[in-house]
């Protein structure tokens, strides 16, 4: 009895071990948009409701006017840079930031199947985006730091006027102006760092960038899109938008906000299932205890009637002993009852 039934466990223990090992490539193309999208974006429904919600404050804080500080004419040295238009345009910043990276999540999802892994990289990326780009706007209209090039900004014509307080009396392009006063934090290093930064901590996980082994070239490809982001940023402070201040508080700000909108929905790239959402992995946790507990319920009749001929065999055993017994003790009355009448 005890015997059979460690073999059976064992056996069990090892079905069990080859399913583990086999079940990411048996669920690896089950998670389609088809199958599961529906599913998954009910479940996040309200997430996307807040993104809605993010984007509409995002667009009422640019609508924000900024706070005007005082600039006086002994400020003005570091502030008369040339005005010059973008080396990187405004229009670009999202097409690389956010389209590029979303390329990629659909290339990925092409090879694996995997929509919960598409979902959540998309949905983390936009919440990355957006979060700071809320983040930076707001902070540039409180701050009201004027750019390195404001003097032209103010007096397009060179000619600077001042009231008596010593405070600047621009009378350039109110528009003009008005953008001159959101140098800090630098929106399009912000946006960069959110976007690539988010993309850098995706490949990382994907190809196992910290799997221990050495190999540099993983790093590499984690690095690219970080050092984009960082000529983003330098190309800032070559077109005297910003100063270098701005620039690094941009790409710190965006980085960081990457970085927890990436762990909200994956594991830390070093960790040994950062290559997938965790939201997959509970799925393959769930999928794995459902089948354990259909191979139970479906041995347990054949365990029980191994039990029942187990049990048979054993009475069986004992009743021949009994039989024999019970033939040794007749014949031994037969042969003393001979003897008596002899």
């Amino acid at each position: 009895m005890a015997s059979w039934n460690s073999v059976f466990l064992s056996w069990l223990k090892n079905f069990s071990n080859i399913f583990k090992y086999k079940m990411d490539e048996v669920q690896l193309g089950s998670h389609t948009i088809r199958s599961h999208g529906l599913t998954i974006a009910r479940t996040h429904m309200h997430d996307w409701l807040i993104l809605v919600l993010l984007v509409v404050i995002w667009v009422v804080i640019l609508i924000i006017h900024p706070f005007y500080r005082f600039v006086g004419k002994d400020m003005m040295d570091d502030l008369r840079y040339p005005l010059q238009s973008n080396t990187v345009p405004v229009w670009a910043v999202p097409m690389y930031a956010v389209l590029l990276p979303m390329l990629i999540f659909i290339f990925v999802y092409i090879r694996r199947r995997d929509v919960y892994d598409l979902h959540h990289a998309v949905l983390g990326l936009l919440f990355s985006v957006l979060v700071t780009a809320v983040i930076t706007d707001s902070i540039k209209n409180a701050v009201g730091r004027p750019r390195p090039d404001f003097f032209w900004r103010c007096f397009p014509d060179g000619k600077d006027v001042y009231d008596k307080w010593g405070n600047v009396i621009c009378h350039g392009d109110k528009s003009v102006i008005r953008e001159g006063h959101k140098s800090f934090p630098s929106g399009h290093t912000s946006w960069s760092f959110a976007g690539l930064g988010f993309l850098s901590l995706y490949l990382s996980g994907k190809i196992k960038a910290f799997d221990r082994r050495g190999h540099v070239a993983k790093l590499c490809i984690v690095f690219l899109p970080l050092l984009v982001a960082s000529l983003v940023g330098i190309s800032r402070v070559d077109d005297y938008w910003h100063h270098w201040q701005d620039v690094f508080a941009g790409g710190l700000l965006g980085l960081v906000v990457a970085t927890f909108c990436y762990l909200q929905f994956y594991p830390p790239p070093y960790d040994a299932n950062g290559s997938g959402t965790y939201a997959y992995f509970r799925v393959i946790e769930e999928s794995t205890a459902n089948t354990t507990n259909t191979i139970n319920a479906a041995n347990l009749p054949n365990a029980m009637t191994g039990e029942v001929q187990i049990a048979n065999q054993q009475e069986s055993t004992d009743n021949g002993f009994m039989g024999m017994h019970l033939a040794r003790n007749s014949n031994s009355v037969l042969e003393d009852v001979e003897s008596g009448k002899s």
